[in-house]
Formats: structure tokens, sequence, C-alpha cells
């Protein structure tokens, strides 16, 4: 028996320095296991980064609309699809006690001319400049303001390759109309792939094909303090033949279909637990052999009295210290990765409460890999050290 193993025993302290020296004894096991966990963080942080994403995509209009409550036509299930309503309804609204303001917003699918004479879909989004309300955020070039002269638009800088815009003041072709570029803004994606396109709402009306009656939303600001649930009744029983949702309701509602009515967030959520899968599998064959490898050395711990709760430590600190060295590379992978995708046209957001919740998730993968080993350390007879 060494001197050092026979310290190693009498001081638990020191469980960690052979948990290091078990993981760092053979140097390609220990390279596989990290490959394992870093492939398993990467694999769940860019997916379920791209399920945030998608979702905060599919409602940004809603999130910086700037509204308190959403008046639409029954059964909308996301902003970008919409029946018109009448724009009574937004005379009705403002009649309302507690309405601070009111404004109508259009949503409508409708066809952009590229300059080489290709077509593209794109969303006209028409909102009022004198109210604000449903304007355009983060904006790269050019002035909101501008947007109040008619047949003006603003698109994303994300896709003016895509629809063949190059500079400002540029004239394009939308819904069979003329239009001139007077402004970019800078990520604001489409969950659809199909551009926003943000005009007033007088020139949207002319990219469409509402009346001129009609809107498709009617947005409302309540004065401060009203309770947006006993606004939201009350406008339901002026209003009558219409939906009335908070900000918040709209913005889920818009979410949950995008995401799960058409799969996509499943197919994201499948691909994450694929990669907690993969590296369960990976973590715990590669932790077992080297638990393996050395038998012989816990059995000679048990022989000199180490507890079997001493050894679970060497195993749980070796499963910890190879997470958090895993979980380190694995993160720097992705937030790589963001920042590779900030111009393309899919969003990859990785919250502090989603790098948090990896960090938890990576330690319990390989917590719970270890204590497959654990059981075969736990059965060890001590007399094998004199055999």
């Amino acid at each position: 028996m060494s001197s050092i193993t026979a310290a190693i025993a009498r001081f638990p302290r020191m469980s960690t320095v052979l948990a290091v020296r078990n993981m760092v004894h053979d140097r390609v096991r220990l390279v596989v296991t990290l490959i394992g966990i870093v492939f398993a963080v990467v694999l769940i942080g860019v997916q379920l980064g791209l399920f945030i994403g998608f979702a905060r995509t599919t409602s940004s209009l809603i999130d910086h609309a700037g509204a308190d409550l959403w008046i639409m036509a029954p059964g909308t299930r996301n902003i970008d699809q919409s029946a018109a309503i009448s724009e009574r309804k937004l005379f009705q609204a403002l009649a309302v006690p507690g309405i601070q303001e009111a404004a109508k917003l259009i949503t409508e699918f409708t066809l952009f001319k590229r300059p080489d004479g290709g077509n593209e879909t794109v969303i006209v989004v028409g909102f009022d400049p004198a109210q604000g309300l449903g304007a355009p955020w983060q904006v790269a070039e050019g002035d909101v303001k501008n947007l109040a002269y008619a047949g003006t638009v603003m698109i994303d800088e994300l896709y003016r390759e895509k629809l063949g815009v190059t500079r400002i003041g540029q004239i394009v072709e939308i819904g069979g109309r003329r239009a001139q570029v007077v402004g970019f803004t800078r990520g604001i994606r489409s969950f659809t792939q199909s551009p926003y396109v943000f005009a007033s709402f007088a020139s949207a009306l002319d990219y469409s094909r509402i009346r001129s009656d009609q809107t498709k939303y009617v947005l409302c600001r309540l004065v401060p303090g009203a309770d947006a649930a006993a606004m939201r009744k009350a406008l339901s029983e002026r209003l009558g033949d219409v939906e009335v949702l908070t900000s918040g309701e709209f913005s889920r509602r818009t979410q949950f279909y995008w995401m799960f009515t058409t799969g996509a967030g499943l197919a994201l959520l499948v691909a994450a637990l694929m990669g907690l899968a993969v590296g369960v599998v990976v973590v715990s064959q590669t932790l077992y052999a080297t638990t393996i490898d050395h038998l012989p050395e816990f059995g000679t711990l048990r022989a000199i009295g180490a507890s079997s709760r001493y050894l679970y430590g060497v195993i749980i600190r070796q499963a910890v210290l190879s997470a958090l060295a895993g979980y380190g590379i694995g993160l720097g992978v992705t937030l790589a990765i963001i920042r590779a995708s900030r111009n393309g046209g899919t969003a990859i957001l990785l919250p502090g409460e989603l790098a948090a919740g990896l960090l938890a998730l990576t330690l319990v993968m390989c917590v719970g890999a270890a204590a497959i080993s654990i059981r075969k350390v736990t059965r060890l007879d001590p007399a094998m050290v004199f055999k």
C-alpha cells in the first residue's frame, strides 16, 4: 500500500485528487468523455436556443407593438393570418372608459417583385405612424417618421439580398404598386421566411386586398393603472363579434400555433432529447470503463477501511469535474455558433436561464451516468486485493 493511497483513505478531501488522477490517467478516454459531453451540450444548447429563437420570432410583432390589448376576428390563431374586421371596432373601443389610445394594424401576405423580375412573398405590416403602435423597431438606417409619406416602406437588412434591395431610395413593386424604400431595420425576422415589410396603414391598404373600411387588428393601450383583465371583459361585451386578448395571451397563442401545431417546435425538442440521450450513453460508457480499470485501486481503499460513501465521493467528483470541463467547452462552441448565426435568417437565443439550466442538466447527466458505475464498486470484495 502506498503512502499516497493511505493518505487519501484517511482524508476525504483527498478524494478530489484521486478523481483527477483517475480522469487524466487515460487521456484518450478522457478526450472521448469530454467529446460526448461537449456534443450533448452543443446539440441541446443549439436546439433549445433555436426553439426559443423561433418562438420569439413568431411573436415579435406582438411583443414589440406596445399594445396592452388586441382586438381581432374570432378564432385568430396567429398574428400573420387573420380575417378582417370592421374599422368601426376602433371607434367603439375608444368609447370604452380606460382606453388611452387605439390604432389599426394589418398584416397581409402579398407579392414583392424583385429587380430581376422574380417574385417573393412578403408580409406587409400596416400601422398608424401617428400612434406608433405596431411600428418597426431596431431601425438601422432611415427614420420611421418617413413612413408617414405615401408609398414608402421599410424592410430588414437580413432580407436585402433576398428581395434585391440595395439602398435607401430604391423603387420597388409590392402588390403591383410602386413603393420607395426609406429605411432598414436590423434583426426583425419572420418565422414564415416571408419578410416583414413595414408601411403606413394607408400605404399597406394599396399593397393588400383589405378594403379601406376594414382592418385586421385594433391595438389598444390602456390608461395607467387600468386592469387589463377587466378592460378585456369590457371590450368583449361592448364590441360583441370579436375576440379580445392581452398582448401576452396573443403572443403565447401565436407561439403555440407555429411551434406545436405545425410540428416545428416538436422537431427541435426531439433533436435536443437525442443529444441528451447520446451524451448519457457516451458518458456512461466511458465513466464505467474508467471505474472498471481502477477496480484494484478501489479494492485497496476498501481493504484499508475506506467507506462506501468515500468511494461514492471519488466517482461523483470525477463525474462533476468531467461535466464542468465538458460544459465549459460546449458552451464556448455554442456561443460561437450563435454569433455566426446573427446575420442569418434563423435566430438562436441563449438566455441566462437556459445557460444555467443547461449546466444543471449536464451535471445531472454526468452524475446519473456515474451512478451506473457506482453499483459495481459497492459490490467489491476487499479480499480481491490479496488474490
